[in-house]
């Protein structure tokens, strides 16, 4: 009978512990699906967005234009005033901003996330910023009990909808797991890059290297409409040959090669070509700052620059083909 009693206080006693370990996960599930700050809801934020909503996290929103913010609101989102507001509600915050001085104001400014920002939130930056820039928003978080990781992103807006960006992570490793958990529903690929900092590095030698290889995909496609072959032709050619890269077989620059890209919805959509040039003017920056000679992103840097004064800046980057042959259209209209 003894032995008995022990047995049934032994399963009592498993049955017990198994309840509290199921609770304790329960919990963490739980815990994991609090809400969601997102800041900047732009080309890129808003599909972001959206697809942690699909994931089932409670979406905090706030973009500088409201406009931007109805559609994610009539999918769930809460939508508030500022990025104040928005820090007070959550204690993980990713920010999808254009620029340096937009995430130093988003991050510092009278209305910033700074200003409530709770002890032990994680902010994650996907802007393409540079460098110097998100060690600094580290340092001030840091002030406020609060973790920094910068994480821009790869992809382009098809990538964001489709949830397969790449994402570079620079940071504290520690917090790496945490970031992820939320970059795995937004990007196919996320990718630890070291300290602060790294993510913006790995970036902005990605896309110096895409907008050459862009220029070139243009300069090609170019030359051989004008000596007589098929575009098609010529893409189907190069990207079975050693000349292949993303820009001739993935997002081509000539109107009529491939479908669902922004050269044949007149260059509408996609990675503006203002943001490129400001992407090659980080790059340009950052090898003034590291004695690193960058004479093909110097010169990339100048093209979309001149791009961008010509009334290229709000096309896609691709459009850099109807930019060359602009420039060859030229001299013929002056020899008439």
């Amino acid at each position: 009978m003894a032995a008995l009693f022990r047995g049934s206080r032994n399963l009592l006693q498993r049955c017990n512990k198994q309840h509290v370990d199921l609770v304790l996960v329960s919990s963490r599930s739980m815990a994991s699906k609090t809400p969601v700050g997102f800041i900047g809801l732009g080309n890129m934020g808003s599909p972001m967005a959206k697809n942690l909503l699909k994931h089932g996290y409670p979406v905090i929103a706030t973009d500088v234009f409201p406009e931007s913010c109805k559609e994610l609101q009539d999918e769930g989102a809460q939508i508030l005033d500022s990025p104040a507001e928005v820090a007070d509600k959550a204690d993980r915050i990713i920010t999808m901003l254009p620029s340096s001085p937009n995430v130093i104001e988003v991050y510092t400014g009278p209305n910033g996330i700074l200003k409530k920002v709770k002890k032990g939130t994680l902010l994650i930056d996907s802007s393409t910023i540079d460098p110097s820039v998100s060690k600094e928003m580290a340092l001030a978080a840091e002030k406020m009990g609060a973790v920094f990781m910068d994480a821009p992103v790869s992809g382009g807006v098809g990538a964001a909808s489709l949830a397969k960006l790449t994402f570079m992570v620079g940071g504290v490793e520690e917090e790496y797991t945490a970031a992820q958990e939320l970059l795995t529903c937004m990007g196919a690929n996320v990718v630890y890059c070291g300290q602060v900092g790294t993510g913006q590095a790995a970036k902005i030698c990605n896309n110096m290297l895409l907008a050459i290889g862009m220029i070139g995909t243009a300069e090609t496609m170019n030359l051989g409409i004008r000596l007589g072959l098929d575009p098609k032709l010529l893409a189907q050619i190069l990207n079975m040959s050693s000349g292949r890269c993303w820009s001739s077989d993935s997002y081509n620059p000539v109107p009529g090669v491939m479908e669902g890209v922004p050269s044949g919805n007149n260059y509408q959509g996609g990675f503006g070509t203002t943001l490129m040039a400001k992407d090659l003017g980080l790059a340009q920056h950052t090898a003034t700052n590291t004695k690193t000679p960058v004479p093909l992103g110097s010169l990339a840097h100048q093209i979309y620059r001149v791009m961008c004064a010509r009334g290229y800046a709000n096309k896609d980057f691709s459009s850099v083909f109807q930019f060359l042959r602009e420039q060859e259209e030229e001299p013929e209209k002056k020899g008439d």
